[in-house]
């Protein structure tokens, strides 16, 4: 597992390394300065990324949850105080854990597994989603088609559905790929 620390004191950093790397991590790497962090980052494609901030400001929480948002991998944040806007504003950005005062390093390798457990869960949740949305649209869009073949061809919901499902038989293609080339054309024939 390739590890990404994030810290702007290296004092912190080695507490947090020497805590992966007693729980047999190896492939650890440490970024001190924050300067252009999310392109390193981007280069070094971490599995998982552990951010430390002492007292947070605003613009580096701001910056810090673009980055989680976009690297799309757990992270674990640990901070100092507790700040529910803060941590609420974390947990929206996706950040996995967060971690008030609790910087042992017999604590890192918990958190870090945590972290990985929570981003999974919501991984797949989120793929879960997702594929609810999808199975609703095109849901939608073959029950638009069905109505415009009743209405066209003066016919029951049954026979419409029949009549998309030869089609996408005949052409090899999803009964919902059908559906939408036929709302697609009425539309641009509706426009002309």
């Amino acid at each position: 597992m390739r590890i990404a620390i994030v810290d702007e004191s290296p004092a912190r950093a080695a507490v947090i390394e020497e805590g992966l790397r007693e729980a047999g991590m190896r492939d650890v790497t440490v970024f001190v300065d924050r300067k252009g962090i999310a392109a390193r980052l981007e280069a070094m494609s971490p599995d998982v990324v552990l951010i430390n901030l002492a007292n947070p400001h605003r613009d580096e929480l701001e910056e810090l949850f673009a980055l989680s948002r976009a690297m799309a991998r757990p992270v674990a944040m640990f901070v100092d105080q507790s700040d529910s806007a803060a941590m609420e504003a974390a947990i929206d950005a996706g950040v996995s854990a967060y971690v008030v005062d609790g910087m042992k390093k017999e604590r890192i390798k918990p958190v870090l597994e945590l972290a990985v457990r929570r981003f999974r869960a919501f991984s797949r949740l989120r793929a879960e989603l997702d594929e609810a949305r999808t199975a609703l649209a095109e849901r939608d869009v073959v029950d638009q088609a069905k109505r415009l073949l009743m209405k066209r061809r003066g016919i029951d919901e049954p026979a419409a559905y029949a009549a998309l499902r030869k089609a996408a038989m005949d052409s090899g293609r999803r009964i919902s790929d059908v559906a939408d080339a036929l709302v697609t054309a009425d539309r641009l024939m509706g426009d002309l």
